[in-house]
């Protein structure tokens, strides 16, 4: 079978028989797993996370083995609190994104959100848009500024998540509901809007939980206890 060279980018890679590695990939052509001999060797420093390659993949199971595999750039610099948010969305790729489903403009979005994770730009508002574009490319997306019926969102109103179809009007304020003008910031990106950020993260919890199913997300957690160095 010919091997076509694509861009990739490893989600995660873990130990296989005496000197593989199991490695899971991002590509425009989807999410791949690929068995990489020599692992031990200088193949194994490129098989991690945040550098993006030039790889080839043989074999017609969905199980692919690695032929080539180059970097293509100097690995991105993320630490800190950048590495837990790019740990986070490595694993929502691995946990939803189907195996050999061509996402493209997803993989380009990854790219630039890793690229910017890596020049430090505010964490928050990167994270919540890769989510929401993930959710999009999944047809899992749903409209913020009208409602289940096509009417616009009132600033004014309140309103709850019904999954997989949007957002439904309600007549009182209850748990877990959002603002008309909250929605109306997200579907501008308006992150100076008050209430907005911590608003969209709500949303794409509520919005990815069901598709999640019950098994916590690792980095999630990870992220939870990470805390600030103590400063003097």
């Amino acid at each position: 079978m010919l091997a076509l060279s694509q861009p990739a980018f490893v989600l995660h890679s873990r130990a296989y028989r005496e000197s593989s590695a199991l490695v899971d990939f991002l590509t425009p052509q989807g999410r791949l797993r690929a068995v990489l001999r020599g692992a031990r060797g200088k193949a194994g420093t490129l098989a991690r996370p945040f550098v993006a390659l030039d790889a080839e993949f043989r074999g017609r199971s969905e199980l692919k083995n690695v032929s080539r595999l180059e970097a293509t750039g100097f690995p991105m610099l993320i630490a800190g609190q950048a590495l837990f948010s790019g740990l986070y969305l490595n694993e929502l790729l691995i946990r939803l994104l189907p195996a050999e489903d061509p996402h493209p403009l997803l993989f380009d979005h990854y790219a630039m959100t890793l690229q910017a994770l890596a020049e430090g730009r505010a964490i928050e508002p990167l994270l919540r848009s890769f989510e929401w574009r993930l959710l999009g490319e999944l047809g899992y997306g749903f409209a913020l500024d009208s409602d289940v019926q096509g009417e616009p969102i009132a600033p004014e109103g309140l309103y709850r998540l019904q999954t997989e179809e949007g957002m439904v009007p309600v007549g009182q304020f209850q748990p877990g509901v959002f603002q008309g003008k909250e929605l109306l910031a997200m579907a501008e990106a308006d992150w100076s809007a008050v209430g907005a950020l911590a608003a969209a993260k709500r949303l794409m919890r509520q919005a990815l939980a069901p598709h999640l199913g019950g098994k916590p997300l690792v980095s999630r957690e990870l992220f939870m206890t990470l805390k600030e160095p103590v400063r003097d």
